[in-house]
């Protein structure tokens, strides 16, 4: 990632090796998600891609055997086979799930919470 895009982030983002559906419409494709943050998530790019990339794309991540996050996002950018979703809207259940998913990969807690208050 290049240093100028580093500074544009606002979220601190973990490198997360989880299963993700990427739906859009009736089109679903089954990606690995890379990392998460408290506003998008990088996912690999499958072989065949043929999203309409101004539509918006839920993401359901797949933490365990029977608990998914579910994500509503906008694809920001696909370079280097990935993409980066921005995730538009969080409800509370969502930012709850969210926040046990990163709060003990995120080595700065204090950051972490930080970074949550904006989130309000």
């Amino acid at each position: 990632m290049s240093d100028i895009y580093k500074e544009r982030r606002r979220f601190t983002r973990v490198a997360l090796d989880l299963p993700v559906d990427v739906h859009q419409g009736a089109s679903v494709w089954h990606q690995r998600m890379t990392g998460i943050s408290l506003s998008g998530v990088a996912t690999d790019q499958p072989d065949v891609w043929d999203a309409q990339y101004n539509e918006p794309f839920t993401l359901v991540i797949h933490l365990d055997d029977s608990q998914t996050l579910e994500l509503h996002a906008y694809l920001q950018h696909v370079e280097f086979s990935m993409l980066g979703f921005s995730v538009e809207h969080m409800g509370k259940e969502n930012i709850q799930q969210l926040r046990g998913l990163l709060e003990d990969k995120v080595g700065d807690i204090a950051l972490f919470e930080k970074e949550l208050a904006q989130l309000d």
